[in-house]
């Protein structure tokens, strides 16, 4: 098993879960200029990672990647298990860390991606900070009283902890979010993150 990443891309929850899993897996990184040559379109045409090659069987899309590991791995328990109500939660806040705030990223990293006017990208970044922070304490608000969003640690949480990475990397604010720093500091001591963020030279 090969997982194809970029440091501290979003690709790195998949690390986390490789980690957590306790899997037989090289893990590769790939720069910018090397998602855009056909040896690495050939597997992903999107041109990015996380890509997942397992024997033949080639999968991309972090979500994707997530539930193929967790279902190959049911002893890692990384949606939390066999309780439906619980793995539906992972999964909720799953959609909810790669639909809703990573989404509102692109605005804040690639601001062209949403408009060819480059007197509107300022305005746009400050839009998706707004919103970034919004959504970031609808996630705090859900870690009250918990020390995982799902009550249970699952591949939500890593999910979570790569994009409270990229805020502090763009310099937003976390100090409001008691909770969220709380994950913060679980995380880090968590030695599959360790071992996944040293792999990766972070």
């Amino acid at each position: 098993m090969k997982l194809y990443y970029m440091p501290g891309a979003c690709s790195l929850a998949d690390h986390i879960a490789l980690e957590w899993a306790n899997a037989d897996y090289e893990a590769q990184a790939v720069s910018r200029e090397a998602l855009k040559q056909p040896e690495f379109l050939a597997l992903n045409p999107m041109g990015s990672v996380p890509c997942l090659v397992d024997d033949d069987f080639v999968l991309t899309q972090n979500v994707a990647i997530l539930f193929y590991l967790d279902e190959k791995f049911p002893q890692a328990a990384l949606l939390g298990g066999s309780d439906k109500q619980v793995r539906a939660n992972a999964m909720r806040w799953l959609a909810f860390c790669n639909a809703d705030l990573h989404g509102a990223f692109v605005g804040v990293f690639a601001p062209m991606r949403l408009s060819d006017d480059e007197t509107a990208h300022a305005s746009i970044q400050a839009k998706s900070r707004e919103k970034i922070v919004h959504l970031l304490g609808i996630a705090n608000n859900a870690l009250q009283g918990k020390q995982y969003l799902a009550g249970v640690k699952t591949v939500s949480d890593a999910y979570l902890f790569v994009i409270l990475r990229w805020c502090i990397g763009v310099g937003i604010d976390l100090t409001p979010f008691v909770h969220l720093n709380a994950l913060i500091n679980t995380m880090n001591q968590d030695t599959g993150v360790q071992n996944a963020m040293k792999a990766e030279g972070l």
